[in-house]
C-alpha cells in the first residue's frame, strides 16, 4: 500500500494535519493508522456496570478516533503559555496566532462560541494578589470548554469530514514498526491481529499521544531517532466541593496555578480544573489505572476536581522517565487491588490510612465511586509527596478551604510526555521523512497545541507539494 502521507495515530495533532493538508487544497493520498475504533463506536462500559471492567485489547476511553480527546473534559487553552514547549520551537506570537487560526476550526465544527475567564479584571488581580503572597504564580488562561459530551460530537463532525474527503482511515491496526533505509523512513508496518500490512509513504508522521509514549521511546532507541530525555509528571488528583472553588470557577473557570515549594522546588501545578466535574479512571497498557477528571456541558456534580502535578527531569545516568512513573502507578494499583486509591487531605498530615466508613460521613463525597479508600503515601515517592503538601498548603492561601482535612486525594495520576525528539522548525526529524508530532513529540501537552502542531504540519506539507 503506498501513500503519500501516513499518519499513526488519530489523535488531535494527526486529524489535524489531515485537516489542513485539505484545507489547502491538497491531491495526496493521506492514511491514518489508528489502534482504536471509529469515534461512534467507542463506549465506555462503566457507565452502565458502575465499575471500570479493564476493556480489552484496549481502554475506549484513552484510545480511537481522537484520542483521549472526545472523552476527556473538552478544554481548549487559548494561551500559548499553557500547553507546553512548542512556543519555543516557532516563537510565541507565531504560537499564538495559530492558537487563534486553530480556534476558528474547532469553531466551524460546532466548538461552542462561550470563552470562559475573560473579564472580571478586579477579581483576577485580588486571585493574583493572593499568590504572589504564597509564592505562586497565577496563569489566568482564556479556555473554550467543549465539555466532555460535546467533544464526542464536535469530533465525530470532524471524522466525517475526513472519511467524505478522501482521507483512508484504517481503524483496529497498530503500528508494529517503522520501515527504515538508512537514515531514511520509507513507511510503517502495521497489525489487526494476524493481519499484517505494509504502508510505503514519503512521510510519516508519529502522533501516538500520550499512551504511545513509551512505543516512541522504544523506537527512538531502536532506530537512532535523535531525542532527550523528558519530563513526566506524577501526582494526585485533588477533589473539593464546589463552594471552596466558587470563586475561582466564577472567575477563571480553570485556575492555573504554578509554584516551586520548599524544600526540592520541584515545578508543581495544578492542571485539568472540572467545576462541578467527576474524577474518573482510565486504563493504559500493561493494566495500568490512572486517575483523571472529566467536566460536562450539562451534567454537574457538587465537586470541583483538580489535578496536582509534580514534574521530574532525569540526568544521566537514568533515562526511563515513563518507566519510573509507570512503576510508581503499578505500586499505587497494587495497594488499590487494580483500582484508583483515594484517601483525604487530613489523613495524609495524620500518618494514616483513609477507611471507607470515613469517606461516607465526609462532606466531600467521591464522585468516582468504585475508587479505594487506603493509604497513597504508601505508593507515592517521598519528594513527590512532600512537594504536593507543601503546593496543596500554598493553594490553600489562594483558594481558602482546599487544605480542608476532608479534601480528598486521588492517586495515581500520571503524565507520560515522550523523550523530547529534536526537530527543527518544519517539524523534521535526523531521519529523512519522519516527523513527531503532538504529546508523542514531548513538545505540547493538551488538545488546543497538539492541534495546533498538526496545523503546521499540514500547512508545510501542503506547501511543499505546491513548491514541487
Amino acid at each position: 500500500m503506498e501513500y503519500n502521507v501516513v499518519i499513526i495515530g488519530a489523535g488531535p495533532a494527526g486529524i489535524f494535519t489531515a485537516l489542513e493538508m485539505l484545507n489547502m487544497g491538497t491531491k495526496q493520498k493521506i492514511l491514518i493508522v489508528e489502534k482504536g475504533a471509529a469515534i461512534e463506536k467507542r463506549a465506555c462500559p462503566k457507565a452502565k456496570v458502575g465499575h471500570c471492567v479493564n476493556c480489552k485489547p484496549y481502554c475506549h476511553i484513552t484510545t480511537g478516533f481522537s484520542g483521549a480527546g472526545a472523552f476527556s473534559d473538552g478544554k481548549l487553552s487559548l494561551s500559548y503559555e499553557v500547553g507546553g514547549d512548542l512556543p519555543s520551537l516557532i516563537g510565541e506570537d507565531f504560537a499564538q496566532q495559530m492558537i487563534d487560526y486553530t480556534d476558528k476550526i474547532y469553531l466551524q465544527f460546532g466548538a461552542d462560541e462561550k470563552i470562559e475567564g475573560l473579564g472580571n479584571n478586579n477579581a483576577v488581580k485580588d486571585i493574583r494578589k493572593r499568590a504572589i503572597e504564597a509564592g505562586l504564580k497565577l496563569v489566568d488562561c482564556p479556555i473554550r470548554h467543549l465539555g466532555t459530551e460535546k467533544a464526542h460530537d464536535l469530533y465525530y463532525a470532524i471524522e466525517k469530514y475526513l472519511l467524505e474527503h478522501g482521507v483512508d482511515i484504517m481503524f483496529g491496526y497498530e503500528c508494529d514498526d517503522i520501515i527504515m533505509d538508512g537514515d531514511k523512513c520509507l513507511g510503517v508496518c502495521i497489525t489487526n491481529g494476524s493481519s499484517n500490512e505494509e504502508i510505503r509513504a514519503d512521510h510519516t508522521i508519529i502522533a501516538t499521544g500520550r499512551r504511545g509514549a513509551d512505543w516512541l521511546e522504544a523506537k527512538c532507541a531502536q532506530h537512532n531517532i535523535a531525542h532527550q530525555p523528558g519530563t513526566v509528571d506524577i501526582g494526585v488528583r485533588v477533589e473539593v466541593r464546589n463552594e471552596v472553588m466558587e470563586t475561582v470557577n466564577e472567575v477563571l473557570y480553570e485556575s492555573k496555578l504554578i509554584g516551586y515549594p520548599l524544600p526540592f522546588k520541584n515545578k508543581v501545578r495544578t492542571f485539568c480544573q472540572n467545576p462541578g466535574g467527576f474524577v474518573s479512571q482510565e486504563n493504559y497498557d500493561n493494566d495500568l489505572a490512572v486517575v483523571n477528571g472529566h467536566s460536562y456541558k450539562e451534567m454537574k456534580s457538587n465537586n470541583t476536581n483538580v489535578s496536582v502535578l509534580c514534574s521530574h527531569n532525569f540526568r544521566d545516568p537514568f533515562n526511563q522517565p515513563i518507566a519510573y512513573a509507570q512503576k510508581v502507578g503499578e505500586l499505587t494499583n497494587m495497594l488499590g487491588a487494580g483500582h484508583i486509591m483515594v484517601q483525604r487531605f487530613g489523613d495524609i498530615l495524620d500518618g494514616k490510612r483513609t477507611w471507607p466508613k470515613e469517606l461516607s460521613q465526609s462532606n466531600v463525597r467521591p464522585t468516582l465511586v468504585d475508587a479505594v479508600a487506603g493509604d497513597i503515601t504508601a505508593a507515592m515517592p517521598y519528594r513527590a509527596m512532600v512537594n504536593i503538601i507543601n503546593f496543596i498548603k500554598a493553594v490553600d492561601n489562594v483558594v481558602p478551604g482546599f487544605a480542608s482535612r476532608e479534601t480528598l486525594l486521588y492517586s495515581p495520576e500520571l503524565k507520560f510526555y515522550s523523550n523530547r525528539i529534536k526537530m527543527d522548525q518544519d517539524f523534521n526529524t535526523n531521519v529523512e521523512g519522519l516527523h513527531c508530532l503532538g504529546d508523542s513529540s514531548g513538545w505540547t501537552r493538551g488538545l488546543m497545541m497538539a492541534s495546533v502542531m498538526g496545523v503546521l504540519m499540514g500547512r508545510k506539507l501542503a506547501e511543499k507539494e505546491k513548491n514541487a
